[in-house]
């Protein structure tokens, strides 16, 4: 079984768009950029959250604090996977107790590592509230969570998987469905 590219659904410029909307929308519907704190899941939402930060302070000249979240140790699926876990290290050098946390991450799925994300913060502090930026939402929730802030919807089906590619880490950007070929 291989994974075959089906289509690109996002290009460098759709992504952009979509990054600059929803640094929009985080700051109306947070009125403005005040205790706002952004909080990336290793290892694409940490761009994503880098990138919102970059339009925020564009659009509202402040400097948003950044962190880096590892969830490896509070998934659900480590006994199923089998095998070591590689843990990388959370970085949130900054105090999150009565702040506005905005969660990152590339694509929204089931929802478990999203799960996982809240109960890692929560370890951290008490924030005043935690909201979901995700780049794409697919579909197939397990779990009743939903994101506020989706740069694009992309209803896929189970066989189908949704591929970002950050520059930061990739070379370039996109957003790709691929496909399971048996």
């Amino acid at each position: 079984m291989t994974k075959e590219i089906k289509s690109e659904i996002m290009n460098e410029a759709d992504i952009q768009r979509a990054l600059v909307r929803m640094a929009h929308e985080v700051l109306e519907k947070n009125h403005g950029a005040e205790d706002l704190v952004l909080i990336g899941v290793r290892t694409r939402g940490i761009y994503l959250a880098q990138r919102l930060a970059a339009v925020i302070k564009e659009v509202e000249g402040a400097d948003l604090p950044v962190g880096v979240l590892d969830i490896t140790l509070y998934r659900d699926d480590i006994a199923v996977k089998g095998g070591i876990p590689i843990v990388g290290e959370s970085e949130v050098p900054f105090d999150i107790n009565g702040k506005k946390v905005v969660l990152c991450d590339d694509v929204l799925y089931t929802g478990r590592t999203i799960r996982a994300a809240l109960d890692a913060i929560f370890d951290l502090g008490r924030p005043s509230f935690v909201r979901l930026a995700v780049l794409v939402d697919r579909g197939h929730r397990e779990l009743p969570i939903r994101a506020d802030y989706v740069g694009k919807n992309i209803p896929t089906a189970l066989r189908e998987t949704v591929e970002v590619r950050f520059d930061e880490n990739d070379g370039y950007d996109t957003v790709i469905l691929k496909e399971e070929k048996y």
